[in-house]
Formats: structure tokens, sequence, C-alpha cells
């Protein structure tokens, strides 16, 4: 069964650093674009970053420019979002998305001013 399962998240204070996993099943995360989006209440709905199947590395938001990374680890089939001085607007729940359709459950990440 194709899925991706995500681990990771939390509540962490302001320059805090936490890291999102995103592991799949069924399916070859090196073999797909995947990315990472996040959805803070009341506001739209955001994509953050994505790695291509070649590993290219795109970020799409200004606001976590030199703070949020996305790699991947094909050994263990799973995708990382790491995020390093977060701030309380980083608040939010974070999805992990691959290229065949499937979203992860969400993760919520809190951060404390």
């Amino acid at each position: 069964q194709e899925q991706v399962v995500q681990s990771g998240g939390g509540l962490v204070h302001t320059g805090g650093s936490l890291r999102l996993s995103c592991a799949a099943s069924g399916f070859r995360v090196n073999s797909y674009h995947m990315s990472w989006h996040r959805q803070a209440p009341g506001k739209e709905h955001e994509l953050i970053l994505s790695i291509s199947s070649g590993g290219f590395r795109t970020d799409y938001i200004d606001s976590v420019k030199d703070r949020f990374t996305i790699s991947r680890d094909d050994a263990k089939n799973t995708v990382y979002l790491q995020m390093n001085n977060l701030k309380p607007e980083d608040t939010a729940v974070y999805y992990c998305y691959s290229g065949l359709g499937y979203w992860g459950q969400g993760t919520q990440v809190t951060v404390s001013s």
C-alpha cells in the first residue's frame, strides 16, 4: 500500500529547531517529486519546499529561506524538513506530499514566543 507517514513536530520556543520526517511505503521517494506544505489557522495553505526525483531543491516562501531545509535519505526512503530558528509565525500544521498524490497525516508545529 502506497502511503506517507509523518513524524516529528511539537512545541518549541522561538529560535528553536525541529525536524519533521516523512516516511514512504509502497514507492521510492527518490522516484517522485516530494514536498512540504503548511497551513496555519485562518491562513491559506502554503507550499514551502520541494525536492525533485533528481534531488533538485526548490523553496517557495521567502520567510523560510535560510531557515528551513528539505532533504532525503534514499536508504530510509524518507524525506525530511529541518526547521531552524523557528518563529511564532511558523506555527501551523505541516504536511508532506508525494508526487503520487498522497498526503501525510499532518503534524502540528507550535512555536511559542
